[in-house]
């Protein structure tokens, strides 16, 4: 059997997506904060289970009987380690046989501040003595792709990324490389640094949405501090806006940038290019 946390997210909804392509629903179980978001689920014979990263007591309930857990980080930055902590806690407890994690890519080295927490919890996941395996996702190209509207609007991509290339990919490849791990053998102590095959600046994401809309649109390059200012500005909470304008900085030193291709390899697959994801979003 194999649990998925946080399974009612768009990451989560897209490895059941890919693991119901190999597995029959009843080895599926979808463990979620709020059952009652979860029905589609069940009704494609999924079993959902109460499982709340705050509530250590429901996630003992939801993973007996797993042999395999897929730990989607928590979205609550600042959060993450205690709540990261009380799922690898109740995995202990449940004899789980491989823990996959959604990590950061190269959470080791990275220059994102975001990727302390993820750090912690692969230090936290060795010292457990649980077989794991990690997945240390890169970018979504989605992350990217919220901003068109607005790019489109004024005729400027705003970002602090500078020429940093970012080796993004869609979120459906992420969550594809997350069912193999849970569906292959011997993955147990590996680590998998997970990026698109092709990498591009800020300034040439924004000449393809130029290209494609037969608008202009250019990149503007701002200082961290002006970047957090004018998302704030936008109506982003004080806290996402800091953490989107770090990041940018990240990606201008190489934090989300990674030739290897194990994304590719992993899933079989090239992944999925940029023209194509734009084009949807335009759509």
């Amino acid at each position: 059997m194999i649990v998925i946390t946080a399974a009612s997210g768009q990451l989560g909804r897209l490895v059941i997506d890919s693991l119901l392509q190999k597995l029959p629903a009843h080895e599926i179980v979808a463990a979620v904060r709020n059952p009652d978001r979860a029905k589609d689920l069940a009704a494609r014979g999924i079993q959902v289970r109460h499982a709340d990263y705050d509530q250590p007591e429901t996630l003992h309930t939801a993973l007996q009987g797993a042999d395999k857990l897929l730990m989607i980080s928590s979205s609550e930055v600042g959060r993450r380690v205690p709540q990261h902590r009380a799922v690898i806690d109740a995995a202990q407890r449940a004899g789980v046989k491989l823990l996959a994690y959604t990590s950061i890519l190269h959470a080791d080295t990275s220059p994102l501040p975001l990727a302390a927490e993820h750090k912690e919890t692969e230090s936290i996941l060795r010292a457990s003595g649980i077989p794991f395996v990690l997945l240390r996702n890169g970018w979504y190209t989605e992350n990217y792709l919220v901003s068109i509207p607005a790019a489109l609007q004024h005729g400027v991509y705003l970002g602090s990324a500078g020429e940093g290339r970012i080796a993004s990919a869609a979120r459906a490849d992420y969550a594809a490389a997350a069912a193999a791990v849970l569906t292959l053998d011997q993955q147990a102590g590996r680590i998998h640094e997970l990026a698109g095959d092709t990498a591009y600046t800020l300034a040439e994401l924004a000449a393809e949405i130029a290209r494609q809309a037969g608008k202009p649109v250019a990149y503007q390059n701002l200082a961290e501090a002006e970047f957090r200012s004018v998302l704030i500005g936008a109506g982003l909470p004080e806290g996402f806006a800091t953490l989107i304008a770090e990041s940018d900085v990240g990606a201008s030193k190489g934090g989300l940038f990674d030739d290897s291709r194990q994304l590719s390899q992993l899933i079989g697959r090239p992944t999925t290019p940029l023209a194509p994801l734009v084009r949807a979003a335009l759509q």
